[in-house]
């Protein structure tokens, strides 16, 4: 009995193993999958990281683009962005993605157009669009440079290219209270942005992505971590934004640490 129930442990043992070894072979360093994101992105440590000599924040977790097909940009007034962007996503109970945790929705898809019968719509016509459901993934990234190029991360990693929506989650800790320090953003185009869950800013209409270009309220960061999140949605062109935190007089602000996790 006693032999029975050793190799019943041990069996448990080497699949407990197998398990760990199969589910460590599903992690993938997504910039040595897709060589396109090198000259962009790098795999980041596990260690926290500190804000760029500039302050600009370099570390996020982005999820794959969700498609919203848009002919051009100047649809982003205030009630378009804030209608399709603050849906909720990361309000309430929200938890911090993991690297590679996936979300399925459903999203807008333009169809292809057939080139054969017809050619392609007129310009301005409103794009032929069906629901499709989805599987989106979480990936953990370090920007190489102080802005976070979104429309390389999507034709990277082979998820768009055009007309999408892309979410954008990091951690920040806080080793003493910041007071009257203001959240600055630029964007390519629209965007909003939120810290714990309450909206600190918005960037609306057709805009390039200048840094600094809006800035928070005076807000106070209580010491301790707190989660920024973020989305960005764009028509045609490029895509990116920059983030970074400063004081009264414009300056970054540099003491605090970021995470992934």
């Amino acid at each position: 009995m006693k032999h029975l129930f050793r190799t019943l442990i041990l069996v448990a043992t080497i699949a407990a193993a197998a398990s760990f070894s199969a589910d460590a072979k599903k992690k993938v360093d997504l910039v040595e999958k897709y060589p396109a994101l090198a000259p962009y992105f790098s795999t980041p440590t596990e260690e926290a990281i500190q804000p760029d000599d500039r302050g600009f924040i370099r570390r996020w977790l982005l999820l794959e683009p969700i498609g919203k097909p848009n002919r051009g940009n100047t649809v982003f007034v205030d009630t378009y962005v804030r209608t399709n962007l603050d849906t909720g996503w990361n309000k309430g109970e929200f938890k911090l993605p993991v690297d590679g945790q996936t979300e399925t929705m459903v999203v807008e898809y333009e169809k292809p157009v057939d080139v054969n019968a017809g050619g392609r719509p007129a310009w301005g016509a409103a794009p032929e669009i069906e629901m499709k459901k989805v599987k989106l993934a979480w990936h953990a990234l370090d920007s190489k440079l102080f802005n976070v190029k979104l429309y390389r991360y999507a034709v990277g990693t082979e998820t768009g290219r055009y007309g999408m929506i892309c979410r954008a989650v990091t951690v920040i800790d806080v080793p003493e209270d910041l007071e009257n320090v203001r959240l600055a953003v630029g964007s390519n185009s629209a965007s909003m942005w939120w810290i714990d869950g309450e909206e600190a800013l918005i960037l609306s209409g057709d805009r390039r992505m200048v840094m600094d270009d809006a800035a928070s309220k005076r807000l106070t960061l209580k010491k301790g971590r707190h989660i920024l999140t973020g989305a960005v949605i764009n028509g045609p062109g490029m895509s990116d934004f920059c983030v970074r935190f400063i004081d009264e007089n414009g300056n970054p602000v540099m003491n605090y640490n970021i995470l992934n996790k």
